[in-house]
């Protein structure tokens, strides 16, 4: 019997391969928007399990198949992990990938770095298609990975943008990532003392990257000309959905039926059928679909993980190419396969 070996990347491996690389994963996301139109490429429904009892706290398998130059079959396992003193990262993220063609493992990729990448590439298309006007003064609430992406995100790919507001909970964090991007930043940041000063104040775009389980975006948060781009949890209140003239998403899927997202919990509540939403990510990039330059725009952006397969897919064929990451054994001669004769 064949010996069947798989890749591992790490963060590092996935860094040096081109995963953190935004105007790629932009390209990446904007084909499998093609493919999933043509029934190329298919996610199902997730799957989660609990952890320690919390609400927040669970694991969550989300498969998916990609057609194509990725030629991929895979899944996503992300632990959303409960509070812990240990100083790891709440959110820890692992995407197994196989050959779609012959099922074979091609790599297990750490995807934090390609979780975050491929989430700040969907909100640079939105940005360019669903905005109703070219985001000049932008609002970052959080100072996170998310946070950190979309500010490197607005760097690298809208250079129109002459300011920056942030905003986020907690002195320490908000430091630390003053220290990361000032040297760098090529637009003047302000800092906003609270949620309801972004929402008052004259922002293009509002990105709200936290992890807030209750809303801190109230009434007034959308409004004409201005996006607000939902990419966190439960951000948003009912109330600010409700002032939108245009409510778009990634995707309306099964998930909406579970999702903690302001939307979903908005739907389930009776509050937002679904027939309201005004368009999704691909009727904006394969369709043509704008809102008006003076619309109030919301946008929720769930994250789907055919895009995750796809970014593992394509690091993992660089990877292959230029054979980086450790190969890990995972069965030995015929006869050593079983413990038993």
């Amino acid at each position: 019997m064949a010996e069947v070996e798989l890749r591992h990347l790490s963060r590092r491996d996935v860094i040096v391969l081109g995963g953190g690389d935004i105007a790629q994963a932009v390209e990446d996301v904007t084909e499998v928007l093609r493919l999933m139109r043509a029934g190329e490429a298919a996610m199902p429904a997730e799957t989660a399990v609990a952890l320690a009892g919390l609400e927040q706290a669970k694991a969550y398998a989300l498969a998916a198949r990609v057609g194509g130059r990725f030629g991929a079959a895979g899944v996503k396992w992300t632990a959303h992990r409960p509070p812990a003193a240990d100083e790891a990262p709440q959110i820890l993220s692992l995407t197994l990938v196989n050959d779609l063609a012959t099922g074979r493992p091609r790599g297990l990729v750490e995807s934090a770095l390609l979780t975050a990448t491929r989430t700040a590439a969907v909100s640079a298309l939105a940005l360019r298609t669903v905005a109703p006007r070219p985001p000049r003064r932008v609002a970052v609430l959080g100072a996170g990975v998310q946070a950190r992406a979309h500010l490197a995100m607005l760097a690298a790919l809208f250079p129109a943008v002459e300011e920056v507001t942030l905003w986020n909970r907690g002195p320490a964090r908000r430091k630390a990532l003053l220290a990361a991007i000032c040297p760098a930043a090529p637009w003047p940041i302000r800092l906003a003392d609270d949620p309801a000063e972004i929402a008052a104040g004259d922002a293009d775009a509002i990105l709200a990257c936290t992890a807030a389980p209750q809303p801190i975006l109230g009434r007034g948060a959308v409004r004409p000309g201005r996006i607000l781009l939902q990419i966190g949890y439960h951000e948003v209140a009912f109330d600010a959905i409700d002032e939108a003239g245009a409510v778009v998403v990634d995707l309306w899927g099964d998930f909406a039926r579970t999702s903690a997202k302001s939307l979903f919990q908005m739907h389930r509540a009776g509050r937002f059928p679904a027939e309201r939403v005004a368009a999704d990510l691909a009727a904006a990039m394969l369709d043509g679909w704008r809102p008006a330059p003076d619309a109030a725009v919301y946008m929720s952006s769930f994250g789907l993980n055919v895009f995750d397969i796809a970014l593992a897919a394509r690091v993992l064929a660089r990877a292959e190419a230029e054979g980086v990451g450790r190969m890990l054994p995972m069965s030995g001669d015929e006869r050593g396969d079983w413990p038993w004769p």
